[in-house]
């Protein structure tokens, strides 16, 4: 049986992490704060994807990996499969989860110039579906 872990103790994790990156360690270089989260979440999605394919046979091609990317990895980790997958087909992919659950409950800035974020404002919404879309940018070289 898998270790788990609660949904709410990983969005605490999560938010306390950003917090502590972008408020104390970081708090006058947001694009370092973003560098290094990003380099965690580069790191984890690494482990996390070793862990997950240790057992599998390697994969035969790039489209395979990517398929296994969007079904497979992706459901596990958050109950649900990608919702969109777009190529160019010259090695670049890109995946988009229109409510990436690690995101879900992080704020967006209700500063007067991002809007007001009254039920009654649609840009509003627009914004706080975008805080919570994940792309993914993949790109393959032959």
């Amino acid at each position: 049986m898998g270790r788990e872990v609660s949904e709410s103790c990983v969005d605490s994790l999560l938010t306390e992490m950003v917090s502590s990156y972008c408020d104390r360690f970081y708090a006058n270089k947001p694009d370092l704060a973003a560098r290094r989260i990003e380099a965690i979440g580069f790191q984890v999605g690494l482990q996390l994807s070793e862990r997950y394919t240790m057992e599998r046979p390697r994969f035969s091609d790039h489209l395979e990996a990517i398929k296994f990317i969007c079904k497979d990895f992706w459901s596990e980790l958050f109950k649900k499969q990608i919702d969109n997958l777009k190529t160019n087909h010259r090695g670049t992919f890109v995946l988009q989860d229109n409510r990436f659950r690690w995101l879900a409950r992080m704020s967006v800035d209700p500063s007067p110039e991002n809007g007001d974020l009254s039920q009654d404002n649609p840009p509003a919404e627009n914004k706080a579906a975008q805080a919570t879309s994940m792309h993914l940018y993949f790109h393959v070289e032959s």
